[in-house]
């Protein structure tokens, strides 16, 4: 049929950049604890509901409850203590953040939820938050413990091999906001704005 020489080539190329368009967005969707972390809590969110009643352990060995929080909202992330860069980093923001509300940064609590309790005792996670200047609660758990938490706030964690027989953690980075009844508010992503996540933080205590 005249003409139609030339198609096949430009189906291929219209397919090919389809499919380099599909996995560009889908790199840039993906926030990193690393490369391959997926961030599942809007997901959960989206489904119907993330967050909910919790048992972990505080820095001095006594179980945490949702109850613990006093009816405050609060800002949870979850990570390790040996996270070499997100984790620092969200934290440290988060204390900056804090700040700029003056006063009405004591209206909300920090929660630092480690992911790794095979390396992250109780107690190393309450000197490990100390580090950022402004009152953080540090939990862990069990594995047991920790399963139904991560379930139900959307949160992905994993463990990665390394070369020396040691593991590091793949985790999702997003800060879940939560009201004072422990409702899921909103987020925080890890490369949002300074300014939105301000507003995201004044609408939570507001």
């Amino acid at each position: 049929m005249p003409g139609t020489e030339g198609l096949a080539p430009r189906w291929k190329w219209a397919l090919g950049l389809a499919l380099a368009f599909a996995i560009g967005l889908a790199i840039a969707l993906t926030p990193r604890g690393s490369p391959t972390a997926p961030d599942t809590a809007a997901n959960t969110a989206a489904a119907g509901g993330i967050g909910g009643p919790f048992t972990l352990t505080a820095p001095d060995g006594k179980p945490f409850t949702l109850k613990d929080v006093g009816g405050k909202p609060f800002a949870v992330y979850f990570g390790f203590t040996r996270c070499p860069d997100v984790c620092p980093t969200t934290l440290s923001r988060l204390a900056r953040l804090r700040g700029k509300l003056g006063a009405d940064g004591s209206k909300f609590a920090i929660l630092f939820v480690s992911v790794d309790p095979g390396h992250d005792q109780p107690a190393a996670v309450g000197e490990y938050v100390k580090l950022f200047g402004t009152p953080i609660i540090g939990l862990t758990g069990s594995e047991e413990q920790l399963a139904p938490v991560k379930k139900a706030y959307g949160v992905y964690a994993a463990k990665v091999p390394q070369p020396d027989g040691d593991y590091t953690v793949d985790h999702s980075t997003a800060v879940l906001l939560m009201d004072g009844a422990g409702r899921f508010a909103d987020l925080i992503s890890h490369d949002e704005p300074d300014p939105s996540a301000l507003a995201k933080l004044k609408a939570l205590v507001g």
